[in-house]
């Protein structure tokens, strides 16, 4: 990629991101894409140590964004998440896995991404979510529809801490793709794998990373 480095911000500084408790709820690369994703035999990689494995693709359900600024990150997350779940259950489909944030772009002041949850059905159409409006002025229309998250070839590891820590994972992660000889690719994502709530200690919350890599 160029020697770009994704710094993606996280969900913000609200941490609301919801994790499902349903079976799978660990997201994907523990339960999914794949047994053979982190965690299937306990084992945890971590950004200086990532693990390279073969993913299934996986069924999401997600709202599109494109041009999207980064400094505001928390109405998109917060925005998407407290219309999709009610969504979902209207349209019959179960989540199966945590909340991520998939980015089809390395992201400055906006980004191009995915917000979304693995689900176990395909959505039938669009649902209109309504609209949210960042300061400025600008609104984005957030439509929920059906997408995936990759198969394939893919590298994983875990950050274990705040969502203001992302940044020097992702560069430690990648750092050492390199030194493997791994090359990657687009999109990566971000699974946020530890519900947070306010009581509790960023060093608790466990964000898997995730990057496609070339063939």
């Amino acid at each position: 990629m160029s020697g770009d480095t994704p710094t993606p911000v996280g969900p913000g500084a609200s941490g609301e991101v919801p994790t499902p408790s349903s079976p799978g709820a660990s997201g994907p690369g523990m339960s999914g894409p794949g047994a053979s994703g982190p965690g299937a035999s306990g084992d945890v990689p971590t950004p200086s140590q990532p693990a390279v494995t073969d993913a299934l693709e996986q069924v999401t359900a997600v709202v599109r964004v494109e041009g999207f600024p980064t400094a505001h990150m928390p109405i998109l997350f917060d925005g998407v998440f407290t219309r999709l779940f009610p969504a979902l259950g209207q349209a019959g489909a179960q989540p199966v896995g945590a909340a991520f944030a998939l980015y089809t772009g390395i992201p400055g002041e906006t980004a191009d991404l995915e917000v979304g949850i693995p689900v176990d059905r395909v959505l039938e159409g669009a649902v209109d979510l309504g609209a949210i409006e960042v300061p400025g002025g600008t609104s984005f229309a957030l439509v929920a529809q059906s997408s995936a998250l990759p198969g394939g070839r893919i590298a994983t590891a875990a950050h274990l801490g705040g969502y203001d820590g992302l940044g020097d994972a992702w560069q430690t992660f990648l750092g050492a793709l390199e030194v493997q000889g791994v090359t990657v690719a687009m999109p990566f994502w971000e699974v946020y794998t530890t519900e947070p709530h306010p009581d509790m200690d960023p060093a608790d919350l466990r964000t898997d990373l995730f990057i496609s890599l070339a063939d």
